[in-house]
């Protein structure tokens, strides 16, 4: 999973199932009876109580798990419901243990008063994640252009020193130009010297230029495939018109748009695969 596409909702839940899991080692009673020396009493911790164990601690981070992989992997469900549905059923039920058997002891521990605590971030983060614009935002902002190139890199799919629309590409010779006809070139006149007009290619360019376009030839309004990326992650449709998403763009990877749609683009990953991407707003050309 590319880590770019973490939400910060998502290194919430994250943080709090490993808060989760190194409290379940801390003793969640407390009790000391007087005239006794409370350091030679060895309190349980939820490892000794399989129902707490499972219900609270071990399910929250079962919880956050589904969560993080319902995110990863739209359009995985059990039982008829999204993972990341699931998952937040899961949290919010852990919390609902957790809080009843905090009231039902008389002397918590350390290790269930942080559970408490970490499951109310869990399940306040796994519900609030895709609804509050601030959790939505990515975890790790997207790198730039000249970030992501670095090292001599080439984007997907593209040649070095071929211009396709990746960032920082040269760009292509119009049609119907030479490339002798520019300056730089064997034979081209340097700068500072008058061209030298050969009156054949004159007729023979003014004959092209005369000519409309062939079938060869793109017309001037076809759409040319560029790089783009994806401000947050953002779901890559089949184009069979599939509700189900086929993969996730992630924020800081450049993608390929090799036909467009409407108001969508078809996108081209990283392993080959092509999807309609239909929310284009925001998306950072290359």
């Amino acid at each position: 999973m590319n880590i770019r596409s973490l939400t910060r909702g998502d290194g919430v839940v994250i943080g709090a199932a490993v808060v989760l899991f190194i409290a379940s080692f801390l003793d969640y009673s407390s009790y000391c009876p007087q005239g006794i020396d409370c350091s030679r009493i060895d309190n349980p911790n939820a490892w000794d109580s399989l129902g707490i164990l499972m219900s609270v601690y071990l399910g929250g981070v079962i919880a956050a798990a589904l969560v993080i992989v319902g995110r990863a992997m739209p359009g995985r469900k059990v039982v008829g419901l999204d993972l990341g549905q699931f998952g937040a059923a899961l949290s919010v039920f852990a919390l609902w243990t957790a809080f009843w058997t905090i009231l039902d002891i008389s002397s918590a521990g350390a290790g269930l008063i942080l559970g408490l605590l970490a499951t109310i971030l869990l399940a306040g983060a796994a519900i609030a994640g895709p609804l509050v614009p601030f959790l939505k935002a990515p975890l790790l902002s997207p790198a730039a252009p000249a970030q992501g190139l670095q090292g001599g890199q080439q984007p997907y799919g593209a040649q070095p020193g071929q211009g396709y629309g990746f960032p920082g590409g040269q760009q292509q010779a119009p049609y119907g130009a030479q490339p002798s006809q520019g300056y730089g070139y064997p034979g081209a006149p340097q700068q500072g010297q008058p061209a030298q007009a050969d009156p054949a290619q004159a007729q023979q360019a003014q004959a092209q230029a005369q000519q409309p376009a062939q079938g060869g030839a793109a017309p001037a309004g076809d759409f040319t495939p560029f790089w783009f990326a994806v401000p947050v992650a953002r779901p890559l449709y089949g184009e069979d018109g599939s509700p189900n998403p086929i993969a996730e763009l992630a924020p800081g990877t450049w993608y390929l748009a090799v036909e467009q749609r409407g108001q969508s683009l078809i996108a081209q990953t990283q392993d080959g695969r092509r999807g309609v991407l239909q929310d284009t707003t925001g998306i950072q050309r290359g």
